[in-house]
């Protein structure tokens, strides 16, 4: 179903152009505090052992044959194959650590490999994987089991152990399509390469597909992106996610060899999502939210239709309720009350695990109010719709009262156009659809620190 674009003017987008969370949890990995000791974390996992869940498991694979300038994952750079070994090694020391703590009739529904670049392994690497997981974990018979791919470095072999060890979902990252963006962001890929990857999954078995774009790099204009959108329906995913390009090089350190000079203005960034919307409308694919989206058959656009569409910490997901448990170095595990993150270093990783404990660095206890604003961030950016007697009866409490200076603040943005308010709801309209993360930033608790703009990538 294609939906109008509704353009803000330029003062509008002005004015909502600032530094915000995108949402993927609430709190934020900003608000984590250090761990006290690393070898007493796994008492705050008591719940997981005594109660059987829905598990979603996340696999970080870090490394990297070669450093795509805008990226701001966590990632190492080698052409060392061999180091992939011993990072299994330690993810089943891992994995073993973690299945003690978790009830054994827990039904894993979701698997993800993420990173860095999950095929920089090898397929007896891949299989390696996949073994170690299905021998410490009870797998659901429809359990979504996705892979991020690297088009330049995924070969027949590859697809075949990823379809072995029941891989059945796989995500694509382009980005780009032109040649001079390309090499701009030293992501060099032709189009052609993208499309056999695309028939290997697909011949293997393999055919939900995504693909990831991003707008807002060096050399990106309208016009060009337009093309790039062009090029991508031909190939015919299932969803795109088309990010925005976050430009924080004071963060992200190899964003600082980009050229700033080349980066597109606001204004075009914005022209650049409405051409998405517009585009990707008008060859089938249904706008999600923020930045996904998805043919109307797909289970993303199901999911949304039937209010069970969740954002976690990989972006939107069907599978709504499931903890999360994340593995390697910098996964980030969610339960409903806990956050808790592992180590970004790879020394430290090694060296805890050698200690026999969670290599986990940072965590957040949620509190009542934390969790009362997350299922309320969550519906805006989700739903796009709070019911306030709905939301009141779930958490007992009186929504204008509990959240009375908010709504003093969406007043504004309901005279901006963003949102629709009346006795009892509060609805982004389709302007407001592309500020969702503005709209949630008035329930967000946290950001009250100085720096917190140093810290969060704007909103357009």
């Amino acid at each position: 179903m294609k939906r109008e674009v509704v353009k803000p003017d330029l003062d509008l987008i002005h004015k909502y152009d600032v530094p915000a969370p995108r949402y993927t949890s609430y709190p934020t990995a900003v608000q984590f505090r250090p761990v006290e000791s690393s070898g007493r974390f796994s008492g705050r996992l008591k719940e997981m052992a005594t109660t059987p869940r829905d598990l979603s498991l996340y696999f970080h694979i870090p490394f990297c044959f070669s450093l795509c300038w805008y990226c701001g994952c966590t990632r190492i750079i080698t052409r060392d194959g061999d180091r992939g070994d011993h990072y299994l090694h330690y993810l089943e020391k891992e994995l073993s650590l973690n299945s003690g703590l978790i009830h054994p009739d827990s039904n894993v529904i979701q698997i993800h490999f993420g990173g860095g670049t999950p095929t920089f392994l090898s397929p007896d690497q891949l299989e390696k994987l996949g073994e170690m997981i299905s021998r410490h974990f009870r797998i659901a018979p429809d359990v979504e089991y996705s892979v991020e791919i690297d088009p330049r470095s995924c070969s027949p072999d590859q697809v075949e152990s990823l379809r072995a060890i029941g891989c059945n979902r796989a995500s694509i990252g382009v980005q780009d399509t032109n040649p001079e963006v390309q090499k701009a962001v030293h992501r060099v890929q032709p189009t052609d390469q993208v499309r056999r990857v695309v028939e290997n999954l697909r011949s293997s078995g393999i055919e939900s597909i995504n693909f990831d774009l991003i707008y807002g790099l060096p050399r990106q204009t309208p016009e060009t992106f337009e093309e790039t959108l062009g090029e991508i329906a031909e190939l015919g995913p299932d969803r795109l996610a088309v990010y925005s390009y976050a430009h924080l090089p004071d963060r992200f350190p190899a964003q600082k060899l980009l050229k700033p000079d080349e980066l597109p203005s606001t204004e075009e960034k914005m022209e650049m999502l409405y051409l998405a919307i517009d585009r990707l409308g008008e060859s089938g694919y249904r706008y999600i939210g923020m930045d996904h989206f998805a043919r109307e058959s797909d289970p993303l656009s199901r999911a949304l239709d039937e209010g069970t569409l969740q954002r976690n910490f990989q972006g939107y997901s069907t599978r709504s309720r499931a903890d999360m448990v994340a593995f390697g170095m910098s996964g980030i595990s969610q339960t409903s009350s806990l956050y808790y993150q592992n180590t970004k270093e790879l020394k430290e990783y090694y060296e805890l695990l050698d200690e026999e404990v969670l290599p986990v660095v940072r965590y957040l206890e949620l509190t009542h109010d934390d969790q009362l604003r997350r299922d309320l961030i969550m519906q805006i950016m989700c739903r796009a719709e709070v019911e306030f007697d709905r939301f009141s009866k779930k958490w007992k409490i009186d929504f204008k009262d509990y959240f009375g200076d908010e709504m003093e603040r969406l007043v504004e943005l309901e005279e901006d156009g963003l949102v629709h308010l009346d006795n009892d709801h509060l609805q982004p309209t389709e302007k407001g659809r592309l500020f969702l993360r503005n709209i949630a930033l008035v329930f967000d608790a946290h950001l009250k620190k100085p720096d917190h703009e140093a810290r969060y990538s704007r909103t357009v």
